[in-house]
């Protein structure tokens, strides 16, 4: 797994934990639809830290909270 599926998999694991779809995300923390469909399906090299963050805040949690599961620690580093 890579950092992008690591973000995908935890904003749909927090979506799910809430009990929201990704639209309703959008409302929530006010990032563009077009934004989390493109994060969702891969289409998105780099979501960029300002949209976690208004994602984490859609959320109700701090960026710490976000990153601090398993699935970003078991990550690899990705600079050769």
């Amino acid at each position: 797994m890579d950092t992008r599926e690591a973000v995908i998999e935890r904003i749909l694991e927090l979506c799910k934990a809430r009990g929201i779809t990704p639209n309703a995300l959008s409302y929530i923390a006010g990032v563009p639809q077009s934004t989390i469909k493109s994060i969702l399906n891969d289409e998105t090299m780099n979501p960029g830290v300002v949209t976690i963050k208004k994602l984490c805040d859609g959320f109700g949690i701090t960026l710490p909270e976000f990153f601090d599961t398993d699935l970003f620690r078991g990550l690899e580093q990705e600079i050769k």
